[in-house]
This record gives C-alpha cells, structure tokens and sequence, in this order.
C-alpha cells in the first residue's frame, strides 16, 4: 500500500477536475504494479501423477485431431455426403479441430514443465479465440438441429429451406456471431485492472478463473457475461427441444416400424452430443457469480474441452451408416482389407 502525502505547496483543485486528478493518480498506483503475466496452475496440484494426465489427454487430443479429420476428409471426397447435413457437420468438426488447439497443446507443455506462465495479451488471445469457436459450436448445433427438423417435417419444402446459399449463409452467421460475441466478453474480461494475484486456478484462461483476479468490482461485467451465456446456450436449446419436439410428433405418425428407427438414428447423434456439449458449459457458465466457482469445474470443462470433440466424430462414424460406407470406400481405395471393418 503506498500513501502519499499531501502537497501543501500545489493549489488545491476543486469540482470535477480534482475528482478526475484523484482517479487518475488511483489509475496510475494501480498500472505500477498490474499483473504482466498469469501462471497456469492447472494440474499442479497431481504431482508426480501429471506424467499420465500427459500421456492420456496427449492420446486423447490426437484421436481428436484424427477422428476430426478423417470426419472432414470423408465428407469432402465421397460426393454422397454432400448435403446439408454433413456440411454443417463439416464444419462442426474444422470448428472443434481450431477449439482443441487453442487449448490443448499449451496444456500438455505446461503438464511437463514447471514455468507455467502465459503473458496477458497471450491469455487475452487465448481467451478470444476459445470463446469464439465454443460459442460457434454452440450455434452450429442449433442450425443442425433446425436442419432435422427441416428434412423430416418439411421434407417437400427440405431443398429450399435448407439449399446451398442457406447453409452457407447460416454457417456464416453462426462464425461471425460467435466471434462477435466472444470479443464483447473478452473485453468485459480484461477492460478489469489486474493488480493482485496472477495465480490461475485452471489449465487455461477461461472467464471465471481469470474474472476472481480482478481488481476492484466486477458484478456489472460478470452480469454482461452471465446475459451472454444465456443467451448462447438456453435460446439455442429452447429452439433445439422445440425442433425435436416437432420432430418426434412427425416421426409418431411415420406407420412403419423401420421408418421411425431410420428417422430417430438421424437424430441421436446429434442429440448425444448436444446433451453433453450444452448440459457441461452450462455447469460452468450459467451462474450469476465468478465467485462461486469450485475445484470441480475443471473437471467438468475437461468433459466440453476434451470429450466433447473426442465424442463428435466418435458418435457420428460409429452410428452413422453413411459415414460408416464412406469410410469403408476411403480405407478400400487405399488397398487396406476391409474384413474387419
């Protein structure tokens, strides 16, 4: 704490201009000594155990990076998969690759290395780019669930509702806006001085962890951000069970057995991922207060950060015939035997 004394030489400011002299020198004492970096603490508290969180999530966040690309390659070269669905799937799966990368290399350094820092605008960047491709994702299932309800409650209508300029123009809306919305939080974020401690109780820069090292009053950027997370995650979920809603009254009416079972196997993949995707970040994100956040978010980010893009490609090769055909077609051109796929 430095205190300063009193100047009896200087003539006394009065009104609005003493008040502005007064924040300034408060700004100024401040700025001395704000934080330059943060120090990741994220499984620190494992010890030795940290060798095989590195060895596990580092197998992990390359059956993520495989499976994605495989997912992408797949639709790309087989021109049966080319429509509305596996487009946005597409893109899902570029999204999710981007997603991991912000995190999860600087993790698997930091779990082998004892000097675990990130300077400020590298956790600000961070924070940015991670903030925007987990809000898209978010977004992107929400225009996929649309497009079930397009293709199985208005399949005559299917083509034009959902035609090539549309899909295009919904994905792109879906990017932008994620960013968008990610830049507004990360300046509520870091528009805070930082002045205190620089110790970060997680394994990357994510709102809550780094929002409690602020200085000062936080409760008007921590409700901004609170309004964002519902908006991103409860409005698309609203819309997403009152797609499926629709869907499952269309699909009761189907008459044939084989029918229905065709019709529910399109959407539980998707349904899967969403319940895990939306069901974690909305543990995380949906409280009205940083400080209330616990040890145990961690391990529930761990599930949207790690799981999440793991479970993406995972679901729609395993339960997806279509993808499953494609993949075979791809690993027989390469000359591979196909009696155990």
């Amino acid at each position: 704490l430095r205190v300063s004394l009193p100047d009896f030489s200087a003539p006394k400011a009065s009104g609005p201009d003493h008040i502005g002299i007064i924040l300034w020198d408060q700004l100024s004492m401040a700025n001395s000594s704000c934080v330059t970096e943060f120090l990741l603490l994220g499984f620190s508290s494992f010890g030795e155990l940290q060798l095989v969180l590195f060895v596990v999530f580092l197998c992990l966040y390359l059956i993520i990076l495989s499976g994605n690309i495989t997912i992408i390659s797949v639709i790309y070269l087989d021109h049966s998969l080319h429509t509305p669905m596996y487009f946005f799937l597409c893109v899902l799966s570029t999204s999710e690759i981007f997603y991991t990368i912000v995190i999860l290399p600087k993790m698997l350094i930091n779990l082998l290395s004892i000097l675990r820092t990130l300077s400020f605008m590298s956790c600000a960047t961070q924070m940015f780019f991670f903030l925007g491709f987990a809000v898209t994702n978010c977004l992107l299932l929400g225009v996929m669930g649309y497009d079930r309800y397009a293709a199985i409650c208005q399949p005559l209508y299917y083509p034009i509702l959902m035609s090539w300029k549309v899909c295009g123009q919904l994905a792109a809306t879906c990017i932008v806006s994620g960013f968008l919305l990610s830049l507004m939080g990360t300046t509520l974020v870091f528009s805070l001085l930082f002045c205190g401690s620089n110790k970060i109780n997680h394994y990357f820069c994510d709102i809550s962890p780094v929002i409690r090292l602020a200085y000062g009053e936080t409760y008007i950027n921590e409700l901004v951000i609170f309004i964002f997370g519902v908006i991103v995650l409860i409005v698309p979920s609203i819309f997403i069970c009152i797609s499926y809603g629709l869907i499952v009254h269309t699909i009761l009416k189907i008459p044939s057995a084989e029918g229905k079972q065709k019709a529910f196997s399109t959407c539980a993949s998707h349904l899967i991922v969403v319940i895990v995707h939306y069901g974690c970040a909305s543990f995380v994100y949906l409280r009205p207060s940083a400080k209330y956040t616990s040890g145990k978010d961690r391990l529930v980010t761990v599930t949207y950060t790690i799981i999440t893009p793991l479970l993406n490609p995972m679901v729609y090769s395993l339960r997806n015939k279509d993808v499953q055909l494609a993949i075979r077609k791809m690993i027989g051109k390469t000359g591979f035997p196909l009696k155990n796929l």
